[in-house]
């Protein structure tokens, strides 16, 4: 394929992938090359605003239903604005908007899928590196995972946490409060006017959950993996300084190009050892160990749930955010956001390997190296840490043989080693049917059991982990039980939520072949989860069980049933997790 040159100042030439499409020089290369050039004449750009540089792709999933993107379509004028300015040549592209709060079943069921069309447009176009926008829970990792695959030079630009939100005098942080307050109103002690309030107080400017929730939490890894600016995951969504990050990002995009400064020079183990270590001592979302294990497979790195609680033994919780935490992010940032963080992390030389390759151009130790704690009560230092270990425990047991995850520190202490007897329900929506029956007799010790919602059974593997507590019991104050599911659970819940039990359910895990009074002890401390039946009984048990009948028979939904992997291997698709070449397309 023939390739383009672009003189560097300073350097030798660079090889740009988007002049195969429009030749060598203004009127270069054959009929293909002709065609190319005339249509970009139709869309009204001149020869010389787009021949001989770097053309980024910006990929944008602002939409009118995703709150946390709603301001992407003025921050892509301002990273057009960055990429003018170092000589580039910007083309925006809208692609898939997951909101959280909207799509259903679960926007899990389509991070893979963005992820494609992420890796196709960047291969399929006359582009050379891209900036990667957003931040709502699975953009981030999509685009990462699509962005990696591709192989062209690329940067994160995280949309940014919301304001915190009001109410009456208090500080709300969404998700975290929307749970606590919903709680309650179903105990009573809350009317619909409170309601109504609150429900206007929690989610009030542009940008993502401002709790430590799986987008703040993704955005955080982005940073520390290298493939975001330092400093860039806390700027508040409506400040300023996100105005001139945006811009920053563009020209960084450009120079990415110009240095051949590709995702798979970044993304190496030690990039995803400390990124671990980062979302393990941001107290951050149990989702990050799934897009993480994920986002390492497609740079052909081994990741694994062992690695995080490896990591997490030796990673003390230094972030105080809800909702393991008091503060919310816009308290972080300016405590001194992730820098801060990191700084306190490098004085154990052991954490963090700060030589390693970034997309800002210098080494990882560059993003935290003259860094401070501004606001101590809300970045801790390792002397007096929010926990001493990490904020997520991986469970083993015969309930789990593929592992599970806890986030411990957000659970009632009392029940973290807790043996009670099962109440089952083999649906969400069997459990919000009957979860405030007196007649289930559920009780403080009882151990609530989900099952049917994983990758396969959720479909997608929905938020369902956060079980509700029986009003009942909220109205005597008991606010917390031990739940388990194959399920995962926002990165705002909080309690003693046992999830992403693998294998799950719907593909014949143990988690099916629990029945309501079986005893399951859950032992956090020593990492056990385990169902109390004997062998000998699981047996006849399993001999007798059938699999339920798939959700789709057609269209993406059956794609996805035929090729998901398990949680604990990251819920990719098989095909697109695998190595293997993809050949570059041929424009002539």
């Amino acid at each position: 394929m023939a390739r383009g040159r672009l003189a560097v100042s300073g350097g030798g030439p660079v090889v740009l992938r988007s002049a195969a499409w429009f030749g060598e020089g203004a009127t270069g290369g054959d009929l293909r090359a002709f065609s190319h050039r005339s249509r970009m004449r139709q869309l009204g750009y001149l020869p010389e605003e787009h021949l001989g540089k770097p053309v980024i792709a910006i990929l944008n999933p602002w939409s009118d239903i995703n709150p946390c993107h709603m301001h992407l379509r003025e921050r892509a004028e301002q990273v057009r604005r960055g990429v003018w300015q170092a000589g580039g040549f910007p083309l925006e592209f809208p692609v898939s908007t997951m909101s959280e709060t909207f799509q259903k079943p679960t926007p899990m069921l389509y991070r893979n899928l963005l992820a494609m069309e992420a890796e196709e447009l960047l291969r399929s176009y006359p582009v050379d590196g891209a900036v990667l926008m957003g931040a709502c829970d699975k953009t981030v990792p999509a685009l990462l995972m699509g962005a990696t695959s591709a192989g062209l030079p690329s940067i994160v630009l995280p949309s940014g946490p919301m304001l915190r939100g009001h109410y009456r005098g208090r500080t709300l942080g969404s998700g975290t409060d929307l749970f606590a307050y919903w709680d309650e109103h179903r105990a009573g002690r809350i009317g619909e006017c409170e309601l109504a309030e609150v429900e206007c107080g929690l989610a009030r400017s542009a940008g993502h959950c401002m709790t430590m929730g799986t987008a703040s939490t993704m955005t955080a890894a982005a940073e520390a993996l290298g493939m975001a600016l330092p400093g860039s995951s806390s700027v508040p969504a409506v400040d300023s300084a996100h105005h001139r990050m945006a811009a920053a990002c563009g020209a960084r995009a450009v120079a990415l190009v110009r240095e051949g400064l590709t995702p798979a020079k970044v993304l190496t183990r030690a990039a995803f050892e400390d990124a671990a270590a980062t979302v393990l001592a941001l107290g951050g979302s149990t989702n990050a160990l799934i897009h993480l294990i994920a986002m390492a497979g497609r740079a052909g790195v081994e990741l694994s749930l062992e690695d995080f609680d490896t990591i997490g033994a030796r990673v003390p919780v230094l972030a105080d955010v809800r909702p393991v935490g008091d503060h919310l992010m816009e308290d972080f940032y300016y405590a001194g956001g992730l820098p801060a963080l990191l700084a306190q992390l490098a004085r154990d030389p052991g954490v963090l390997h700060p030589e390693r390759e970034t997309v800002s151009g210098r080494p990882f130790a560059s993003y935290y190296a003259d860094a401070e704690i501004r606001l101590p009560k809300v970045i801790r230092t390792r002397e007096d840490p929010v926990a001493p270990e990490g904020g997520v425990a991986v469970l083993r047991g015969n309930l789990a043989p593929g592992r599970a995850v806890v986030k411990h520190l957000a659970a009632d202490p009392k029940l973290l080693t807790h043996t009670g007897p099962a109440v089952v329900f083999d649906s969400y929506r069997e459990l919000k049917d009957r979860i405030d029956d007196p007649a289930l007799g559920i009780t403080e010790d009882t151990v609530l059991v989900l099952r049917g919602a994983g990758p396969l059974g959720g479909p997608g593997m929905p938020e369902y982990g956060m079980l509700p507590i029986p009003a009942y019991l909220l109205e005597r104050g008991v606010k917390d039980l031990v739940r388990i599911s194959d399920a995962r659970m926002s990165g705002t819940s909080y309690g003693t939520c046992v999830l992403h039990v693998a294998p799950e359910s719907h593909v014949g895990g143990p988690l099916a072949l629990v029945r309501t009074g079986d005893l399951i002890t859950l032992d956090v401390p020593n990492r056990l989860l385990t169902l109390e039946v004997q062998d000998e009984e699981l047996r006849r048990r399993r001999a007798a069980w059938q699999p339920p009948a798939p959700h789709y028979e057609r269209g993406y939904g059956a794609l996805y049933a035929e090729h998901v992997t398990q949680a604990d291997t990251g819920c990719d698709f098989d095909f697109l997790s695998r190595p293997g070449r993809n050949p570059e397309p041929d424009p002539r």
